[in-house]
Protein backbone atom coordinates (compact mmCIF):
# COMPACT_ATOMS: atom_id res chain seq x y z
CA UNK A 1 0.00 0.00 0.00
CA UNK A 2 2.94 2.32 0.58
CA UNK A 3 3.94 1.92 -3.07
CA UNK A 4 0.36 2.72 -4.09
CA UNK A 5 0.53 5.85 -1.94
CA UNK A 6 3.79 6.95 -3.56
CA UNK A 7 2.40 6.43 -7.07
CA UNK A 8 -0.79 8.36 -6.31
CA UNK A 9 1.18 11.20 -4.71
CA UNK A 10 3.43 11.46 -7.75
CA UNK A 11 0.37 11.63 -9.98
CA UNK A 12 -1.25 14.28 -7.77
CA UNK A 13 1.87 16.45 -7.72
CA UNK A 14 2.17 16.04 -11.49
CA UNK A 15 -1.46 17.06 -11.86
CA UNK A 16 -1.16 20.12 -9.61
CA UNK A 17 2.17 21.42 -10.89
CA UNK A 18 2.36 19.92 -14.37
CA UNK A 19 -1.17 21.05 -15.18
CA UNK A 20 -0.05 24.64 -14.72
CA UNK A 21 1.99 24.26 -17.91
CA UNK A 22 -1.24 23.99 -19.91
CA UNK A 23 -3.69 26.20 -18.00
CA UNK A 24 -2.80 29.63 -16.64
CA UNK A 25 -3.79 31.00 -13.25
CA UNK A 26 -5.55 33.93 -14.92
CA UNK A 27 -7.71 31.40 -16.74
CA UNK A 28 -8.48 29.68 -13.44
CA UNK A 29 -9.69 33.00 -12.00
CA UNK A 30 -11.49 34.16 -15.15
CA UNK A 31 -15.22 34.65 -14.56
CA UNK A 32 -17.79 34.16 -17.30
CA UNK A 33 -21.34 34.31 -16.00
CA UNK A 34 -22.75 33.13 -19.32
CA UNK A 35 -21.43 29.62 -18.63
CA UNK A 36 -21.96 29.49 -14.85
CA UNK A 37 -22.85 26.14 -13.27
CA UNK A 38 -22.33 24.16 -16.45
CA UNK A 39 -21.69 20.46 -16.01
CA UNK A 40 -18.59 18.64 -17.32
CA UNK A 41 -18.12 19.08 -21.06
CA UNK A 42 -15.41 18.98 -23.73
CA UNK A 43 -14.65 22.67 -23.12
CA UNK A 44 -14.80 22.42 -19.32
CA UNK A 45 -14.00 18.79 -18.38
CA UNK A 46 -14.80 19.36 -14.69
CA UNK A 47 -17.60 21.88 -15.32
CA UNK A 48 -17.80 25.49 -14.15
CA UNK A 49 -18.56 27.12 -10.81
CA UNK A 50 -21.08 29.72 -9.70
CA UNK A 51 -19.35 32.55 -11.58
CA UNK A 52 -18.30 30.56 -14.64
CA UNK A 53 -14.73 29.70 -13.62
CA UNK A 54 -13.23 26.46 -14.92
CA UNK A 55 -13.20 23.80 -12.18
CA UNK A 56 -10.34 21.85 -13.77
CA UNK A 57 -8.05 24.88 -13.73
CA UNK A 58 -9.07 25.78 -10.18
CA UNK A 59 -8.37 22.28 -8.87
CA UNK A 60 -4.89 22.52 -10.41
CA UNK A 61 -4.01 25.84 -8.80
CA UNK A 62 -6.00 25.06 -5.67
CA UNK A 63 -4.03 21.84 -5.36
CA UNK A 64 -0.78 23.78 -5.41
CA UNK A 65 -1.92 25.90 -2.48
CA UNK A 66 -3.35 22.96 -0.51
CA UNK A 67 -0.12 20.98 -0.92
CA UNK A 68 1.96 24.07 -0.10
CA UNK A 69 -0.03 24.59 3.09
CA UNK A 70 0.34 20.93 4.05
CA UNK A 71 4.10 20.82 3.52
CA UNK A 72 4.91 24.23 5.01
CA UNK A 73 2.69 23.82 8.07
CA UNK A 74 4.44 20.52 8.81
CA UNK A 75 7.81 22.28 8.79
CA UNK A 76 6.55 24.58 11.55
CA UNK A 77 4.93 21.68 13.41
CA UNK A 78 8.11 19.60 13.20
CA UNK A 79 10.34 22.45 14.32
CA UNK A 80 8.27 23.19 17.43
CA UNK A 81 7.71 19.51 18.20
CA UNK A 82 11.41 18.66 18.01
CA UNK A 83 12.54 21.61 20.13
CA UNK A 84 9.97 21.16 22.88
CA UNK A 85 10.22 17.37 22.96
CA UNK A 86 14.02 17.40 22.88
CA UNK A 87 14.43 19.91 25.70
CA UNK A 88 11.76 18.23 27.83
CA UNK A 89 13.24 14.77 27.35
CA UNK A 90 16.87 15.71 27.76
CA UNK A 91 16.74 18.15 30.67
CA UNK A 92 13.88 16.53 32.60
CA UNK A 93 12.90 17.95 35.98
CA UNK A 94 11.28 21.37 36.02
CA UNK A 95 11.90 21.96 32.31
CA UNK A 96 10.12 18.71 31.46
CA UNK A 97 7.22 19.44 33.80
CA UNK A 98 6.62 22.95 32.47
CA UNK A 99 6.89 22.01 28.80
CA UNK A 100 4.69 18.93 29.18
CA UNK A 101 2.02 20.84 31.10
CA UNK A 102 1.90 23.34 28.25
CA UNK A 103 1.72 20.48 25.75
CA UNK A 104 -1.05 18.72 27.66
CA UNK A 105 -2.99 21.96 28.00
CA UNK A 106 -2.84 22.42 24.22
CA UNK A 107 -3.89 18.80 23.69
CA UNK A 108 -6.92 19.25 25.93
CA UNK A 109 -8.26 22.00 23.68
CA UNK A 110 -9.82 20.55 20.49
CA UNK A 111 -7.61 21.47 17.55
CA UNK A 112 -10.58 22.41 15.39
CA UNK A 113 -11.69 24.91 18.05
CA UNK A 114 -8.21 26.46 18.11
CA UNK A 115 -8.16 26.61 14.32
CA UNK A 116 -11.53 28.35 14.15
CA UNK A 117 -10.76 30.88 16.90
CA UNK A 118 -7.32 31.78 15.55
CA UNK A 119 -8.52 31.90 11.94
CA UNK A 120 -11.37 34.20 12.95
CA UNK A 121 -9.02 36.49 14.86
CA UNK A 122 -6.25 36.70 12.24
CA UNK A 123 -8.33 36.46 9.07
CA UNK A 124 -7.78 39.42 6.76
CA UNK A 125 -4.87 40.79 8.79
CA UNK A 126 -2.28 40.32 6.06
CA UNK A 127 -2.33 41.89 2.57
CA UNK A 128 -1.94 39.83 -0.59
CA UNK A 129 1.61 38.63 -1.20
CA UNK A 130 3.49 38.06 -4.46
CA UNK A 131 5.91 35.15 -4.74
CA UNK A 132 7.58 33.74 -7.86
CA UNK A 133 5.32 35.82 -10.06
CA UNK A 134 2.12 34.64 -8.37
CA UNK A 135 -0.17 36.64 -6.11
CA UNK A 136 -1.53 34.85 -3.04
CA UNK A 137 -4.09 35.89 -0.51
CA UNK A 138 -2.36 36.88 2.74
CA UNK A 139 -4.62 34.37 4.45
CA UNK A 140 -2.40 31.58 3.05
CA UNK A 141 0.41 32.62 5.42
CA UNK A 142 -2.06 32.94 8.30
CA UNK A 143 -3.48 29.46 7.75
CA UNK A 144 -0.01 27.90 7.47
CA UNK A 145 1.01 29.51 10.76
CA UNK A 146 -2.20 28.56 12.55
CA UNK A 147 -2.07 24.91 11.50
CA UNK A 148 1.63 24.62 12.31
CA UNK A 149 1.22 26.20 15.75
CA UNK A 150 -1.72 23.97 16.74
CA UNK A 151 -0.32 20.62 15.55
CA UNK A 152 3.08 20.13 17.23
CA UNK A 153 1.94 18.51 20.48
CA UNK A 154 1.84 14.85 19.44
CA UNK A 155 5.26 15.08 17.83
CA UNK A 156 6.66 16.75 20.95
CA UNK A 157 5.52 13.79 23.05
CA UNK A 158 7.06 11.34 20.57
CA UNK A 159 10.40 13.17 20.57
CA UNK A 160 10.38 13.43 24.38
CA UNK A 161 9.84 9.67 24.69
CA UNK A 162 12.73 9.00 22.30
CA UNK A 163 15.05 11.33 24.22
CA UNK A 164 14.10 9.77 27.56
CA UNK A 165 14.95 6.38 26.11
CA UNK A 166 18.22 7.38 24.46
CA UNK A 167 19.80 9.87 26.85
CA UNK A 168 21.10 7.15 29.18
CA UNK A 169 22.66 5.10 26.37
CA UNK A 170 26.40 4.56 26.40
CA UNK A 171 27.15 6.82 23.44
CA UNK A 172 25.43 9.73 25.19
CA UNK A 173 27.16 9.03 28.51
CA UNK A 174 30.49 8.89 26.68
CA UNK A 175 29.80 12.24 25.00
CA UNK A 176 29.03 13.79 28.38
CA UNK A 177 32.16 12.29 29.91
CA UNK A 178 34.44 13.99 27.38
CA UNK A 179 32.72 17.34 27.89
CA UNK A 180 30.67 17.55 24.73
CA UNK A 181 28.36 20.60 24.92
CA UNK A 182 24.72 19.81 25.62
CA UNK A 183 23.62 21.40 22.35
CA UNK A 184 25.80 18.99 20.40
CA UNK A 185 24.60 16.01 22.41
CA UNK A 186 20.97 16.95 21.72
CA UNK A 187 21.21 17.80 18.04
CA UNK A 188 24.17 15.74 16.84
CA UNK A 189 23.96 12.59 18.96
CA UNK A 190 20.42 11.94 20.21
CA UNK A 191 18.28 13.63 17.55
CA UNK A 192 19.74 11.69 14.56
CA UNK A 193 18.91 8.46 16.40
CA UNK A 194 15.32 9.63 16.87
CA UNK A 195 14.71 10.50 13.24
CA UNK A 196 12.57 7.48 12.27
CA UNK A 197 9.43 8.33 14.31
CA UNK A 198 9.88 12.02 13.44
CA UNK A 199 9.82 11.26 9.70
CA UNK A 200 6.71 9.10 10.09
CA UNK A 201 4.91 11.71 12.20
CA UNK A 202 5.83 14.53 9.80
CA UNK A 203 4.58 12.52 6.82
CA UNK A 204 1.23 11.87 8.46
CA UNK A 205 1.16 15.51 9.56
CA UNK A 206 0.97 16.64 5.94
CA UNK A 207 -2.35 14.81 5.56
CA UNK A 208 -3.62 16.32 8.81
CA UNK A 209 -2.62 19.83 7.67
CA UNK A 210 -4.42 19.44 4.34
CA UNK A 211 -7.54 18.23 6.15
CA UNK A 212 -7.30 21.07 8.67
CA UNK A 213 -7.16 23.62 5.87
CA UNK A 214 -10.19 21.98 4.29
CA UNK A 215 -12.11 22.13 7.59
CA UNK A 216 -11.65 25.82 8.21
CA UNK A 217 -11.97 26.77 4.55
CA UNK A 218 -15.27 24.89 4.40
CA UNK A 219 -16.43 27.08 7.27
CA UNK A 220 -15.40 30.19 5.33
CA UNK A 221 -12.50 31.01 7.67
CA UNK A 222 -9.62 29.62 5.62
CA UNK A 223 -7.79 30.88 2.56
CA UNK A 224 -9.79 33.72 1.06
CA UNK A 225 -10.60 34.34 -2.63
CA UNK A 226 -9.32 34.86 -5.21
CA UNK A 227 -6.76 32.25 -4.13
CA UNK A 228 -8.24 28.79 -4.64
CA UNK A 229 -7.69 25.73 -2.46
CA UNK A 230 -9.45 22.40 -2.51
CA UNK A 231 -10.96 23.35 0.84
CA UNK A 232 -12.50 26.68 -0.14
CA UNK A 233 -13.80 25.11 -3.36
CA UNK A 234 -15.87 22.81 -1.13
CA UNK A 235 -17.14 25.86 0.74
CA UNK A 236 -18.32 27.35 -2.56
CA UNK A 237 -20.15 24.11 -3.38
CA UNK A 238 -22.13 23.96 -0.13
CA UNK A 239 -25.37 25.37 -1.54
CA UNK A 240 -25.19 23.28 -4.71
CA UNK A 241 -24.61 19.77 -3.37
CA UNK A 242 -27.61 18.33 -5.22
CA UNK A 243 -27.94 20.66 -8.19
CA UNK A 244 -24.25 20.92 -9.18
CA UNK A 245 -22.39 17.94 -7.67
CA UNK A 246 -19.32 18.54 -9.84
CA UNK A 247 -18.52 21.56 -7.65
CA UNK A 248 -17.62 19.28 -4.74
CA UNK A 249 -16.97 15.86 -6.30
CA UNK A 250 -13.68 16.82 -7.98
CA UNK A 251 -11.98 18.80 -5.17
CA UNK A 252 -13.38 16.38 -2.60
CA UNK A 253 -11.99 13.39 -4.48
CA UNK A 254 -8.58 15.04 -4.74
CA UNK A 255 -8.52 15.69 -0.98
CA UNK A 256 -9.49 12.08 -0.22
CA UNK A 257 -6.88 10.67 -2.61
CA UNK A 258 -4.16 12.91 -1.19
CA UNK A 259 -4.93 12.10 2.44
CA UNK A 260 -5.24 8.35 1.81
CA UNK A 261 -2.02 8.17 -0.20
CA UNK A 262 -0.09 10.10 2.46
CA UNK A 263 -1.46 7.81 5.17
CA UNK A 264 -0.47 4.73 3.16
CA UNK A 265 3.01 6.19 2.71
CA UNK A 266 3.24 7.03 6.41
CA UNK A 267 2.23 3.50 7.41
CA UNK A 268 4.83 2.08 5.04
CA UNK A 269 7.54 4.33 6.46
CA UNK A 270 6.56 3.30 9.98
CA UNK A 271 6.93 -0.38 9.12
CA UNK A 272 10.25 0.22 7.37
CA UNK A 273 11.85 2.59 9.88
CA UNK A 274 10.40 1.26 13.13
CA UNK A 275 10.23 -2.57 13.14
CA UNK A 276 8.76 -2.46 16.67
CA UNK A 277 5.51 -1.10 15.20
CA UNK A 278 4.92 -4.18 13.07
CA UNK A 279 2.18 -6.50 14.14
CA UNK A 280 3.51 -9.99 14.65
Amino acid sequence: MALFGVVVLILLFTYAFGGALFLTESYANQTETGVRLQGPSAVHPFGTDTVGRDILARTIYGGQISLLIGLTAVLIETGFGILIGAFAGYYGGVVDSVLMRITEAMLNIPQLFLLIVMAKFFSGKLPNITLLGRTFSGSVVVIIGIIGLTSWMYLARIVRAEFLSLKENEFVLAARAIGTPRREIIFQHILPNSIAPIVVSATLGVANAILSEAYISFLGLGVQPPTATWGNMLDGAYNYIDTAPWLWVFPGTLIVLTVLSINFLGDGLRDALDPRSRVA
